[in-house]
């Protein structure tokens, strides 16, 4: 029995828009997740079959040509989705993940060439449960993040911009010092894209292709987190 003699009862359509809006939120994230870790796993094939294929290893990592064009098309083909993601179909959309994550696949093969197997295990592992904590907060948290988030991508784009300049300078010391603000970054952006999935899936139309779009933003988002700490952990290079 209650402690507390009266209880107004909320009206059907409350209880009813509510758990609909909550059903819709749990199928989209869902289906946003799943998208994000097929393409890891295709990353994941693409980048073992480089490792353990000869042939396509010459072709991907002893040709400087074929390495930057396909980085180039990666870039591209992300940017691409993001900026047409209204006017693609599901399908179209779907593709590009795809093959977004296959060509990524190829080129961060190299990183097997330049990190050690433990390095590349411990900065993944670390990447995986931070990524996770991060998550969950950006799904509980009641603050909004939609501020931050603007300046966490500007921060994104200066981090990118500033490792393409030390590709010149070749400063380890630069490179050690952005990839410690990488990693509070890609933590961030995290939470603000994990935060943004509740918005997106109570949209009215573009649902099929807002999930290909919430896994592409948190893929990439894991990637640069892990590469972030490869860096930091990957100090007993090859």
């Amino acid at each position: 029995m209650s402690q507390y003699p009266y209880q107004p009862q909320q009206p059907a359509w409350v209880s009813a828009s509510v758990a609909s809006d909550e059903t819709r939120v749990q199928s989209f994230t869902r289906a946003v997740y799943a998208w994000m870790f097929g393409g890891l796993l295709l990353t994941t094939a693409a980048a073992a079959w480089v490792l353990f294929y000869p042939p396509l290893q010459n072709l991907v990592l002893g040709n400087r040509f074929v390495f930057y064009g396909l980085l180039i098309a990666d870039f591209g083909l992300a940017m691409w989705v993001q900026t047409r993601i209204h006017h693609m179909t599901a399908a179209t959309a779907a593709s590009a993940f795809l093959v977004y994550s296959l060509l990524n696949g190829l080129t961060l093969s190299v990183i097997f060439f330049i990190y050690t197997q433990a390095a590349i295990f411990q900065a993944f592992l670390t990447a995986a449960l931070m990524f996770a904590g991060m998550s969950v907060y950006g799904h509980v948290t009641k603050r909004s993040l939609t501020s931050l988030g603007g300046y966490l991508v500007m921060a994104a784009w200066g981090l990118f911009a500033g490792f393409l300049v030390n590709m010149f300078l070749r400063s380890d010391t630069l490179d050690y010092v952005m990839s410690f603000i990488g990693v509070f970054v890609f933590l961030g952006l995290t939470a603000y894209f994990t935060q943004k999935l509740k918005s997106m899936a109570l949209s009215t139309q573009y649902r099929e292709q807002y999930s290909i779009l919430g896994a592409l933003w948190l893929y990439i988002t894991f990637i640069n987190l892990f590469l972030m700490l490869l860096r930091i952990f990957g100090g007993n290079r090859r």
